[in-house]
């Protein structure tokens, strides 16, 4: 039924409102394009407005839009630590949220938390450029390693005796092991600068300079807080069974699309998903 706040389907009831189950389709949902209507909505003061479930290979929720201007699938929460969209998932090596496009796979306009490990292929900050904000955008490279380390660095003026004394913060050897330093003098040479004291009690001293010297001091730390202890990087390893054969990124292998990993681990939703593009891109 269209209409402007008209029903198609509409059910009322203490445990389920609208109930279907299809070989196909258990429900589904459509509004006029013209009207800017809800295919299907869920609402509920506690509890869930909406469950929907895919058995152990379908989709439980699909959204599609064609148009390049609209959503495929929304949410929206008011609540004080709501959760607009929340996924989950239980069974080994599942996912909870995946998402695939041609230039952004997510994009957040905010803040975001990791509470574990994130895996990357690269990565970089993105700032409008200083020297021409509207125009140019200006790009680096984090840094990286094989280790889970730690950089800090400063600048020290040495004193009358050619030493200085460099406190470090309070957590610095609670966070840190396995120390690294490195000396440069400022404006003049420093042949013999050196560590005289290594790090204990988060404070290094510095030694064999020129009083008043400027020296730049760099120490490196491996992590060995809690959760880096339990959760070591792994530098190399073997792909799972499923997903040998197949590449993080196949384009730069002269590989097709399909030799990306998800075929290896999804298959049947990853040519749902393929079907579902090439459905859009004909219509």
């Amino acid at each position: 039924m269209y209409g402007s706040g008209s029903f198609g389907v509409q059910g009322s009831g203490t445990n389920i409102g609208v109930y279907g189950t299809g070989s196909s389709i258990g429900v589904q949902g459509f509004a006029s394009p013209s009207s800017g209507g809800i295919g299907v909505q869920g609402t509920t003061n506690s509890g869930r407005g909406g469950f929907f479930s895919g058995g152990a290979s379908g989709i439980g929720v699909e959204g599609s839009r064609s148009s390049s201007t609209y959503i495929g699938v929304y949410g929206h929460t008011d609540g004080i630590q709501g959760y607009a969209v929340y996924g989950s998932s239980s069974g080994p090596k599942s996912i909870g949220v995946y998402g695939q496009g041609a230039d952004y796979g997510g994009l957040f306009a905010g803040n975001v938390f990791v509470g574990g490990t994130l895996s990357k292929a690269a990565g970089s900050f993105k700032i409008d450029h200083p020297l021409d904000p509207e125009n140019k955008y200006l790009s680096h490279s984090f840094v990286e390693s094989p280790d889970m380390m730690n950089i800090y660095n400063g600048i020290a003026i040495l004193d009358y005796n050619g030493e200085a004394i460099v406190e470090m913060p309070a957590w610095f050897e609670a966070l840190n092991t396995d120390f690294r330093y490195q000396l440069t003098a400022v404006g003049a040479p420093g042949p013999y600068l050196y560590i005289a004291e290594k790090i204990a009690g988060n404070r290094f001293k510095i030694g064999g300079g020129q009083p008043g010297m400027e020296v730049s001091w760099q120490v490196t730390g491996i992590r060995q807080d809690a959760y880096a202890n339990a959760n070591r990087i792994k530098v190399e390893e073997d792909k799972p069974r499923k997903e040998r054969g197949y590449y993080l990124h196949p384009e730069l292998f002269g590989q097709t699309s399909e030799k990306g990993v998800e075929w290896g681990r999804h298959p049947e939703m990853m040519q749902r998903l393929k079907e579902e593009r090439e459905k859009n891109k004909n219509q």
